[in-house]
């Protein structure tokens, strides 16, 4: 017994904070141009994770795309900047998305 409330309790704990910040995107209108498995107008945010796994300063890029926009990297369709997103919002989004490999 002891065992299973451990294990849902963990899984409660390490499933809550991807909930959150995957709320925050949905808060912050980020799933009107991506998807987490699929192309929308932008990438899917699993091949935004691939793409940048492993580089030290993935968040900070991220998190500065995310505020400023970005053009270039995924096609010819810029990514517009998102002021109603705080840096602290942003960084918190670019680390979830990291997580979505």
């Amino acid at each position: 017994m002891r065992l299973a409330v451990f294990v849902l309790v963990t899984t409660i704990s390490l499933a809550a904070p991807a909930l959150a910040d995957q709320a925050l995107a949905k808060s912050k209108n980020c799933f009107s141009c991506h998807a987490i498995d699929k192309k929308v107008v932008g990438p899917a945010y699993q091949d935004v994770a691939k793409k940048y796994a492993g580089q030290k300063d993935a968040v900070d890029k991220l998190a500065n795309k995310i505020m400023k926009g970005g053009a270039g990297v995924w096609g010819v369709v810029p990514m517009p900047a998102n002021s109603q997103v705080s840096e602290g919002e942003a960084k918190k989004l670019a680390a979830w998305v990291l997580t979505l490999k």
